[in-house]
């Protein structure tokens, strides 16, 4: 699996963590499920945030929408309270209800074996459309393969084609999972960012790597073009100590990244961020009225800005680089740019 460092294309200036993955923040493991076969080309990627049960202890987070052209589901709670309390699931478009509806009877599950009284829970699913590849009124992702891609959860994960990136398109090419981290130090001690990224969306002509317009020129191989039309998920895990009102303004950055490489964001994407902190976890149950709370100083805030930047810009290029051609049963080709760059 050769990513863009290994094509030496060096995104940015910041350091990277051991894997230049999201796991490279404590705690973090990502699992797949993936479906490739017949008319499916789809599957659910699962991110789990820590070890221990993120109902009980819930991580502070924050999200985004930069163009609501989307379905996640779970997004308000997270706006309201600025927590997040389980496991994150990305798959596609219309299976955002039978996800979610498996991730309730996960957390029901693991409530109950724990001890733990649950009487609401919300869990986030994120979403992007794999319909030009995936026959996606099938709805193929099922309990199953969401229990499966949590099972599958572990530090070294893969990227590309695999999990809810098995069906997608970026950049005109194909897309899929991405991930990398940033390292920042800070009073002595390193703390890591990292970032998930599910493409789906850009235009081929605008490609742009390394201040280059490498998509006109490939452009210029390809019989299609496809509009600016799709979505892009970005998650973010750090282990920095942020409020959810700092999370917020960091993950904005993940905007940066994206137009670093081209997109626009049109009318038709949906562009949805998400980020959490796995310091300053939240009790589910109240013992006292008044909690600790440590903070980044705003003005040390830019580290973070920039390693936002940067590793959105690696992830979703790695999503593509690591992708292989996908073909789907109707005969619509999507290109790895590994072919092509």
């Amino acid at each position: 699996m050769k990513r863009a460092r290994d094509y030496g294309i060096i995104i940015g200036e910041m350091p990277t963590g051991a894997r230049n993955l999201i796991t490279d923040v404590c705690g973090v493991k990502v699992g797949h499920a993936t479906l490739a076969q017949g008319r499916h080309n789809t599957g659910v990627t699962v991110l789990m945030l820590c070890e221990d049960n993120p109902f009980a202890s819930k991580l502070t987070a924050a999200c985004h929408v930069l163009n609501g052209f989307g379905k996640t589901a779970g997004l308000m709670q997270v706006e309201e309270l600025g927590t997040i309390e389980t496991p994150i699931a990305l798959t596609n478009t219309l299976n955002v209800g039978l996800v979610h509806d498996a991730m309730v009877g996960y957390m029901i599950d693991r409530c109950r074996q724990e001890g733990i009284e649950l009487r609401s829970v919300n869990p986030l699913v994120c979403e992007c459309n794999d319909a030009s590849l995936n026959d996606i009124c099938l709805r193929a992702v099922q309990k199953e393969h969401v229990l499966s891609a949590i099972a599958d959860a572990k530090p070294d994960f893969l990227l590309g084609a695999v999990g809810a990136g098995r069906g997608m398109t970026c950049h005109g090419l194909k897309g899929g999972i991405g991930s990398a981290s940033r390292l920042i130090e800070l009073d002595g001690k390193t703390y890591t960012l990292g970032v998930l990224a599910l493409t789906n969306h850009g235009r081929l002509r605008d490609l742009t790597i390394q201040g280059q317009n490498t998509g006109k020129r490939i452009q210029q191989q390809m019989a299609e073009s496809l509009p600016d039309k799709g979505s892009c998920i970005v998650v973010m895990a750090t282990d920095l100590p942020l409020s959810d009102r700092q999370i917020r303004r960091v993950i904005r950055r993940a905007g940066v990244g994206l137009a670093r490489l081209g997109s626009y964001t049109g009318h038709g994407s949906g562009e949805v961020f998400l980020g959490f902190t796995t310091a300053n976890r939240i009790p589910h149950a109240c013992t006292q009225a008044l909690l600790p709370l440590t903070v980044l100083h705003e003005e040390r805030i830019d580290l973070a800005f920039r390693a936002m930047a940067e590793a959105t810009e690696e992830a979703v290029l790695d999503s593509m680089l690591t992708a292989e051609t996908v073909v789907s049963s109707s005969g619509t080709v999507r290109r790895s740019l590994a072919e092509l760059i």
